[in-house]
């Protein structure tokens, strides 16, 4: 397999998704390096186990945003990666990631968005009474959850979902879907110009 570009993904919890990008088959994309905000995090040890270098860059050791945002720079650009891959990554950072790598920084969230951003998407989903959420796959921009939208998918919430069940199922479509998307990225078919996304 070619590859086209190298990517950093940053985590936060167990990095199921992160696990999806390992496993694929033809990802286009190599992952140069996984960055944590937690010791505890799952993505480690599957970055471990994979051969993959990562770093820790804790949350509580910065006493701003932006300096947090600077050491996890640093660590992206030490590894020589060309993009960003959020996969269950919980900080904000700061406007200088955006500016740095601009339309290469690239989110999953459990809806579908502009409905529900923020952490509790799945619990609002249910909350709200909708009978469909879904994916979203994006480009970040300075506002959460609010960049150029690439790719979604629908998912039902069915009568009797509580919140594991259906998170389970949106999961199992973001593992579907995102190495499909980083992969499209990584070979150059994806292209973004203002808020609009075209595939090619």
């Amino acid at each position: 397999m070619e590859v086209v570009i190298k990517i950093a993904v940053l985590a936060s919890g167990s990095g199921t998704n992160l696990q999806a990008l390992i496993d694929a088959p033809d990802l286009g994309a190599e992952v140069r390096l996984v960055v944590s905000d937690r010791p505890d995090a799952g993505a480690l040890g599957r970055a471990e186990a994979a051969g993959i270098p990562s770093r820790i860059v804790p949350w509580g050791d910065f006493g701003s945003r932006t300096e947090f945002t600077t050491a996890i720079l640093g660590e992206i650009e030490s590894s020589g990666a060309e993009a960003v891959v959020l996969a269950g990554f919980m900080r904000v950072l700061s406007d200088d990631l955006i500016a740095a790598y601009r339309n290469r920084v690239l989110n999953i969230h459990p809806s579908l968005l502009p409905a529900f951003p923020g952490a509790h998407a799945v619990q609002h989903a249910l909350d709200h009474g909708v009978k469909v959420t879904g994916v979203t796959v994006h480009f970040v921009d300075e506002e959460v959850d609010h960049g150029p939208i690439i790719a979604q998918r629908a998912v039902p919430v069915l009568p009797d979902d509580d919140l594991a069940s259906l998170h389970a199922r949106i999961q199992a479509e973001e593992h579907d879907l995102y190495p499909k998307v980083v992969g499209a990225f990584g070979r150059g078919q994806i292209h973004v110009e203002g808020r609009m996304v075209r595939w090619q």
